[in-house]
This record gives structure tokens, sequence and C-alpha cells, in this order.
């Protein structure tokens, strides 16, 4: 495994730029193992919800995780707003780095990534291979 500490920008686009990211590097299989900063727009969709839920102002991102795979990433977060009340779901694209973003990326040289349908869960699910 190597580490890939990423910082991103003010009014990047989270899940693209880790999209892009992967794309880049030609990551075959990684994780977001963290992330802290800060979003002036998250776009989280929850548990057992088809369409994501827009949240604007100062949020605070206290977690952020996931794996990265040629076929797009699947990340979790939570975030505090300006009270100090958490939120969190999963990660869909609109989510716009307020001032910063730290991540840390693990890559895993010896695997490859993918999502495939999963006939159980009803969701394209991650499959681990050797590479």
């Amino acid at each position: 495994m190597r580490t890939l500490p990423i910082r991103l920008r003010p009014r990047q686009d989270l899940r693209q730029a880790l999209d892009a990211l992967a794309a880049e590097h030609g990551l075959d299989a990684a994780f977001v193992l963290q992330g802290i900063g800060s979003l002036s727009v998250a776009c989280i969709r929850f548990a057992g919800v088809s369409e994501p839920t827009e949240l604007r102002g100062d949020l605070e991102i206290l977690t952020l995780a996931g794996s990265l795979s040629p076929d797009g990433a699947h990340l979790h977060i939570s975030v505090a707003d300006a009270q100090g009340r958490v939120i969190g779901g999963h990660v869909a694209p609109g989510c716009i780095v307020r001032t910063t973003a730290e991540i840390l990326v693990a890559v895993l040289p010896d695997a490859r990534f993918s999502r495939e349908p999963d006939p159980q869960s009803g969701w394209d699910e991650l499959a681990i291979r050797p590479r």
C-alpha cells in the first residue's frame, strides 16, 4: 500500500475531484482513509433515499471515507453545521469545497476494484479482484 495525500481548493467538487484523481493516477483500487476540511454545499444521499439532499452554509467535514475505482467513487461523509449539528450519508456530486479539503488516499497496487450489480442489495457493489 502507498499513500497519496491531496488538498482540494475552494470551489472544487469533492466527488468529481476524487474521480479525476483516480483517473489521472490510473488507480485500480484505492480507499479514502480520511478527509477533513469544509464545504459550502453538501449533497448527501441518506440511507434508503434515492435522491440527495442539498445543504448550504458553512459546513465542516468531520469524516470522509470510501473506495475509489475505475467505475467511480463510493464515499460517505459526516459534516457539522455552524451550530454543531452533525449529519451524514453518501457523497453525491455537488459537494463544493469552501476553504480546503485535506484527504488521505491509500492506493492498493495488488488489487482491482469494480462496481458490479448485486442482486441481493439491488445496487452496484464493490467487487475485489487481484491485479
